[in-house]
Order: structure tokens, then C-alpha cells, then sequence
């Protein structure tokens, strides 16, 4: 008898090199400097209302107005959860202004000082206040984690429709990383606060049933993954789901098409925010 064909196996996911981004892409430090100077700028230039939905410093929201009436959008920043805060994007909010659309960018408290759980109970409480005040649901979008807390607020019937730019989905993977120092995670509670492992918005209950996962082509395989993976989960259990992958663009460079109200991703956030 001959012998058996070997089995072959993928080798072990480096998950330190997938999920670290800032050391993935050595240019982040300049793409960071950015942001900051662009947000001051555009909070010089249009004063945006500070709103506060919780007790600490962190829970305020940069309120950007765009009329009475308006549809608004919920933008939620990443940074793992342990970094970075609302006053570095209040850049995204003119191309959606520019389009009739209001723009909230809360910021929420950060780890280790506070558990991921309590960080996703904060953005609901921010984003119902927003709904409080418009009487409507609004869209919502996010970064990296953001992304994440976008899918959370759609799958609890918080959200009109959720895009998740960079999105992970599936936190288990970062127990393996030196970023889980932080955030303290073990695998029953990463599952837990997975969105991929929530209910799919289906149409079943109030809310919207739309998630948009756009990822960037330069990004790890495994945020891309993450992105196909997502789609596919909830778009196979009733949620319409649909998967952009924008070539040559990073975990950081993701972001710039939000500063061009032309750009592809300017007018699929317009055309979510207003559809019926």
C-alpha cells in the first residue's frame, strides 16, 4: 500500500503582527499628528456643541449640527479601546456636513481604567441620547473598535444601518496580543462581547438591518478576514451586509476617504443616513 498523502496545515496566525497596527504601518505617528491638527482646526472653525452623557470627563460628545431636521450620524473612534479620544476626528465631520448630515463623535472612558463591557454600555447610552434629542435612530460608524461598537449599537436595534471601516469583529484573537494587557480579556468574555456571535438584525426587531464592512486592501489578512467573515455570519442570517475593499489603503489611511465629500465612502455614509 502506498502511503498516505500528507495533511497539509496552515501555519499558527501571528496575531501580535496581525492586530498591532501601529506596528504594521511605521508611518502612523505623522497620520496621528494629522488628525489632531485637522480636528482643531475644524473645531476652531465651527464651535461644535459639547454634549455630556455620562459622568466622567471622557463621556462628552462634539456635536456638529447641521440643521433642523437633519439625519446624523454616530462616529465612533478606535484605539483599541485604550487609546486616543473624540478631539482627534472632529476632521470626518465636514464632508457628511457638507451633505446635510449631522455628525456626533462621543468619546467614551478607556482601559485598563474601565472593562470593554462598560465602554460598549457607554456608546449606547450616547447613542440613545442621540436618538432622545432627533427622535430618530442614527447611523452609525466607526474605526477598528468603533467598528466593532457600530455593529453592537445596529444588532441591539439602536442603529439605522452600521459601517464598520476596519472593523473587528471577533475579539478573541486579541487575547493573543500585547494589546490584551489592557484590556484584560479572557475567551468568555471576548466571545461574549463579539458582535459576529450576536443576533444578525434581520428585519425581526426595531431598528435597522444594514451593515456596510469596508476594510483597506493594505491591511492585515486577518482584518480582512474579519470583515468577509462578519458580512457573511450576518448576511447569512437575514442582515443585508455588503463588504468593501479599498486597494493600497491601510489601517490608518482607511480613514481619508471621510475627508473628501466625493469619495465613495462620503456617499454610501449619505445614502445610509437618509434612506427610508
Amino acid at each position: 500500500m502506498g502511503k498516505a498523502p500528507a495533511t497539509l496545515t496552515a501555519p499558527p496566525v501571528d496575531y501580535e503582527a496581525a492586530y498591532n497596527n501601529r506596528e504594521r504601518v511605521p508611518g502612523h505617528p505623522a497620520i496621528l499628528k494629522r488628525w489632531r491638527e485637522d480636528s482643531a482646526r475644524v473645531i476652531d472653525a465651527l464651535r461644535p456643541e459639547a454634549v455630556e452623557y455620562g459622568p466622567s470627563e471622557r463621556q462628552r460628545m462634539e456635536w456638529f449640527d447641521a440643521g433642523a431636521g437633519a439625519p446624523t450620524a454616530v462616529f465612533i473612534h478606535g484605539g483599541y479601546w485604550q487609546a486616543l479620544d473624540r478631539a482627534w476626528f472632529a476632521w470626518v465631520a465636514p464632508a457628511l456636513l457638507d451633505q446635510g448630515i449631522s455628525v456626533v463623535i462621543p468619546g467614551y472612558d478607556l482601559a485598563p481604567t474601565v472593562k470593554v463591557g462598560a465602554i460598549i454600555s457607554q456608546m449606547r447610552r450616547a447613542t440613545e441620547l442621540v436618538r432622545d434629542r432627533t427622535g430618530k435612530r442614527p447611523l452609525v460608524f466607526g474605526h477598528s473598535v468603533g467598528g466593532h461598537m457600530a455593529a453592537c449599537m445596529l444588532s441591539e436595534g439602536r442603529a439605522r444601518a452600521a459601517l464598520a471601516i476596519s472593523g473587528v469583529f471577533d475579539i478573541e484573537p486579541l487575547i493573543h496580543t500585547s494589546l490584551n494587557e489592557a484590556l484584560g480579556l479572557d475567551a468568555m468574555t471576548a466571545r461574549a462581547l463579539s458582535p459576529i456571535h450576536w443576533p444578525a438584525p434581520n428585519g425581526g426587531a426595531p431598528g435597522g438591518r444594514t451593515l456596510d464592512c469596508w476594510v483597506g486592501g493594505a491591511e492585515s489578512n486577518e482584518f480582512i478576514r474579519q470583515s468577509r467573515h462578519m458580512a457573511a455570519e450576518w448576511g447569512g442570517k437575514g442582515a443585508d451586509t455588503h463588504v468593501e475593499v479599498l486597494d493600497g489603503l491601510d489601517h490608518f489611511t482607511m480613514l481619508d476617504p471621510l475627508a473628501d465629500k466625493d469619495s465613495s465612502m462620503v456617499k454610501r455614509l449619505a445614502t445610509l443616513a437618509t434612506a427610508e
